[in-house]
């Protein structure tokens, strides 16, 4: 296997590091807090390369330099665009729509996979249901309060119901390093898909491709169809 296709729980490769670097990664942001059996506690420390020595866990990578933490009591996801009843959620709203389960892999485009992660949020669909959507609307954009990651889903995408305004991560609410209080989990696709740190929602006409596909990821990540060398999950 090449530098690039490390197993499970080894470092990202060296070349994928730089390509992220020449794609404008701003930023690596290490989460310093522990997740049972998910995350590894890492400082940020020095250069890229000493950012990413874990053998397991999640990575955590950040488009800028820092995001400003958001307290899940006055934290809003406000969903507008071409919906009958724009409306900004607060925690407690998205505790009163129906709660959705997953037990699902994350994995990221560039190879590391964690495995079995319990996520528990609100479907898309239904939160898409609850504001209603325009027969105009045929894509959904996405955006993160750190004020520059974006994301998109086709519409029939965003109405899977393996796709979650995540909440909750293996039992407990998301933190701040994992992209909370709320962020964006789309179980059938890599990694950039599941954006973090999710403040708006948007429904559109046309699909608008997001930060990373502007830099020439893939628009439709599905897992083992998009960087030609995984399988697709069981």
């Amino acid at each position: 296997m090449n530098e690039e296709e490390r197993e499970e729980g080894s470092p990202v490769g060296r070349r994928v590091v730089l390509g992220m670097l020449g794609l404008g990664v701003a930023g690596v942001a290490v989460g310093a807090s522990v997740q049972d059996r998910v995350s590894r506690a890492l400082a940020p420390v020095g250069p890229v390369g000493d950012v990413l020595p874990a053998a397991g866990g999640f990575r955590y990578y950040s488009v800028t330099g820092s995001v400003k933490r958001r307290d899940a009591a006055t934290h809003r996801v406000t969903v507008g665009g071409l919906v009958d009843k724009p409306q900004a959620f607060a925690m407690a709203d998205l505790a009163r729509l129906p709660q959705t389960r997953l037990e699902r892999d994350f994995q990221c485009v560039t190879g590391w996979r964690v495995p079995d992660v319990e996520w528990v949020g609100v479907a898309l669909p239904d939160l898409l249901d609850a504001v209603g959507v325009s027969p105009k609307a045929r894509a959904v954009t996405f955006t993160s309060f750190d004020e520059v990651y974006t994301e998109s889903l086709t519409l029939e995408q965003a109405r899977r119901r393996d796709v979650l305004v995540a909440t909750q991560m293996e039992g407990r609410p998301v933190t701040h390093d994992h992209g909370g209080p709320t962020r964006l989990y789309v179980a059938p696709m890599y990694g950039y898909k599941s954006l973090k740190w999710l403040g708006g929602i948007n429904l559109t006409e046309e699909l608008v491709p997001g930060y990373w596909e502007n830099r020439g990821y893939d628009v439709h990540a599905w897992v083992g169809r998009s960087n030609g060398r995984d399988d697709a999950p069981t």
